[in-house]
Order: C-alpha cells, then sequence, then structure tokens
C-alpha cells in the first residue's frame, strides 16, 4: 500500500460517512457553487461525482488517497468519473497518459502509479518516450501504447476532457463536480477530510434536486 494512502486512511475513515455528511449543513457560495449553467452527466440514474484532476499537480496528489477510498465506500446512489482538465498543452499531455491508460485498460492499476512516479518517484512523464518507457516498465506494451496515445479515441475524449474544463468554470485543481449542478474544492470545503462529507451533502442534495 502506497504510504500516503496508509497514512491517509484512518483519517478518512473518522471523517468519512454519509451520516457524518448529514450532521452540518454546508453553504453555497461558502463550502460549494452552483454553477452558472446545470450540466449533463455520464451517469444516467446515479449521482454524478466528478473529479477534474492534473497528474503534475501535487494537491490532487495529495487527494488521491481520499478519492480511492471515497470511491471504496461511496453512496449507492453515486458514481465516480474521472476526468483530467485541460487548461494548456502540459495538461492535454497529462490527459493524454490518462485516457491512453483507460484505453488499454489500465487505468484502475496505473492512474495512481502515475501520481506516485512523479510526486514521489519525481519521474519526469512530460514527452512520449518518457511515458511510453514507463508504462513499458509497468507492464504495458510499447505498440499499444503508441497507437492508444495517438488514437481517435483519446482525442475525442481530451476535447471532451477541454470542453467540460470550460464549462464548469474551472481555473485549477483539484475539483468536485456534483451532477453537473455544484463544485466545490479542497479550499472551499476547508480540508480534504470536509471535502468528502460535502460530496456526500451534494450528492444527497443533487438526489433532492432530481426528485423535484
Amino acid at each position: 500500500m502506497n504510504i500516503l494512502l496508509r497514512a491517509t486512511t484512518l483519517a478518512f475513515f473518522m471523517a468519512f460517512s454519509p451520516a457524518s455528511a448529514q450532521e452540518k449543513t454546508f453553504v453555497e457560495g461558502g463550502h460549494y457553487e452552483l454553477l452558472r449553467e446545470a450540466q449533463p452527466v455520464q451517469t444516467g440514474d446515479k449521482i454524478e461525482v466528478v473529479e477534474m484532476f492534473w497528474y503534475q499537480c501535487p494537491h490532487c496528489y495529495r487527494l488521491e488517497p481520499f478519492v480511492t477510498q471515497w470511491k471504496q465506500n461511496k453512496p449507492d446512489n453515486a458514481e465516480f468519473v474521472a476526468i483530467p482538465a485541460v487548461l494548456g498543452p502540459r495538461w492535454e499531455f497529462s490527459a493524454r497518459i490518462f485516457y491512453a491508460l483507460q484505453a488499454l485498460g489500465l487505468e484502475e492499476k496505473l492512474h495512481a502509479e502515475v501520481f506516485n512516479a512523479i510526486h514521489a518517484a519525481r519521474r519526469p512523464l512530460e514527452n512520449f518516450k518518457q511515458f511510453s518507457d514507463w508504462a513499458a516498465e509497468n507492464g504495458a506494451d510499447r505498440a499499444e501504447v503508441k497507437a492508444a496515445f495517438n488514437s481517435f479515441a483519446v482525442n475525442t475524449k481530451i476535447n471532451f476532457a477541454a470542453e467540460m474544463t470550460r464549462r464548469y468554470g474551472l481555473t485549477g485543481v483539484p475539483a468536485i463536480i456534483v451532477d453537473g449542478r455544484y463544485r466545490t474544492s479542497v479550499a472551499l470545503a476547508g480540508s480534504r477530510e470536509e471535502l468528502l462529507k460535502v460530496i456526500n451533502y451534494l450528492v444527497d442534495l443533487a438526489a433532492k434536486a432530481r426528485a423535484g
């Protein structure tokens, strides 16, 4: 288990539970923001919880263990979606890494390991050779990595990620978007532990909004 994950697991379980999220009322304009326009979701009847991230972002790296544990204990009516934010060329390259891993069926295995490589091992992954070497070391086929990296499907998803970055009104990451309606972050929530409570609060709020 990753050192950062071990160090944060206990704090997570103390902070996380749908019940604890209901013990406190969170404030629009304080703990979260209402998007100017509601955005479509990809999760059908489930409440969509989107994490917008950038692999090069140290704050995203520190949040990742909390996100991982939240996914394992999320409310039954919620579904998690990761979308790499695209705010410039370096961000686009990072998004390409994520979607290439997704196309190869390696997202679950290697998503957190990309963060670890960059921030714990101090290994730069900023061009294709660096990434393909790293991916090959982690069991990926070089030819398949190259094909996925430059594929039409990955290009399409990067365009989608860039569009959603704009629609969500993002200027930085990590950011959490709940059901295409609400935006929150560690800065708004006050801490990573509080963010988990805000997410669950917003899932409940979104469910009530859907119910009318």
